[in-house]
């Protein structure tokens, strides 16, 4: 078992930045991808970045890259995303999520998600 708390979400202006974490509890979390997700209201949830087991591979939406940074902390237990020159178009519920192993783009790959995080960039 795998739980996920997110934090760092807020508001902020565009062009500005915001750092997310994504807590994890459970023995297992070493052998876990994580990755974010995001939702805006009347959208589907979509993948942002993950990042593999060992934190050696990582991987980014078209949309954020150059402008996002995930990393992780094993010892910690604890996932980051680095999130600058943020734009009005990245508001939205941030979620994090993990499953074994390997990063995958889609939602129905992940059997652990946390509470989500909102973030909101005015303009």
């Amino acid at each position: 078992q795998v739980q996920l708390v997110e934090s760092g979400g807020g508001l902020v202006q565009a062009g500005g930045s915001l750092r997310l974490s994504c807590a994890a509890s459970g023995r297992f979390f070493d052998n876990y991808a994580v990755a974010w997700f995001r939702q805006a209201p009347g959208k589907e949830r979509e993948f942002v970045a993950g990042i593999n087991w060992s934190g050696g591979i990582a991987d980014y939406a078209d949309f954020v890259k150059g402008r996002f940074t995930i990393s992780r902390i094993n010892a910690e237990k604890t996932e980051y995303l680095q999130m600058h020159s943020l734009k009005p178009e990245d508001t939205a519920v941030y979620y994090c999520a993990a499953r074994p192993w390997a990063v995958a783009r889609t939602t129905a790959e992940y059997e652990y998600w946390g509470q989500g995080t909102q973030v909101t960039v005015s303009s």
